[in-house]
């Protein structure tokens, strides 16, 4: 199974966003305290577009309980990774896989990515920027792993107005 966990989130929009994705992808949420805001904020739920109630997540008190509470493979986003995120092999559908992401401000901390450094990654980029926005990062890695799984449970045509849609 694919799991996004969020380490200590600020900014609702963002969280909501990331909500609304997992929804998409079929994607577990992990959410590690302190939040920086209230998961029934009207903000999130707007961000959210009224998907939340669909997102399979969990909230955690500490990083400790989530790793007491979840086994698999994990993957640190972080701007001093030194490998591409799409160096690492997502391939293995039986795996629980885990792309960690930090807070907005601060990033993962030290401490953790430090017994992590082999599985420490980033979204290459300019010199322009320290960092790409927190929904940005979170879809370009969840699609990235969800591509090398060739998209398992997810639809390849419009559900709604049909396949042909185009052709009509």
């Amino acid at each position: 199974m694919l799991n996004v966990v969020l380490f200590e989130p600020e900014i609702p929009q963002n969280t909501g966003n990331i909500m609304r994705t997992c929804v998409a992808t079929g994607t577990r949420l992990h959410l590690i305290k302190p939040l920086g805001f209230s998961l029934d904020e009207k903000i999130v739920r707007r961000s959210g577009a009224n998907y939340i109630d669909d997102c399979d997540y969990m909230v955690y008190e500490n990083f400790d309980e989530f790793l007491a509470k979840n086994k698999g493979k994990f993957y640190f986003l972080t701007r001093y990774g030194r490998r591409p995120h799409s160096s690492f092999d997502y391939s293995n559908k039986d795996e629980n896989i885990y792309l960690i992401f930090g807070k907005e401000s601060t990033g993962i901390p030290k401490e953790i990515l430090k017994d992590h450094l082999d599985t420490c990654m980033r979204i290459p980029m300019t010199d322009k920027v320290r960092a790409l926005n927190l929904s940005n990062c979170v879809a370009i890695m969840v699609y990235e792993a969800l591509r090398q799984q060739n998209y398992p449970n997810l639809l390849r045509e419009e559900p709604f107005k049909g396949a042909d849609y185009l052709e009509r």
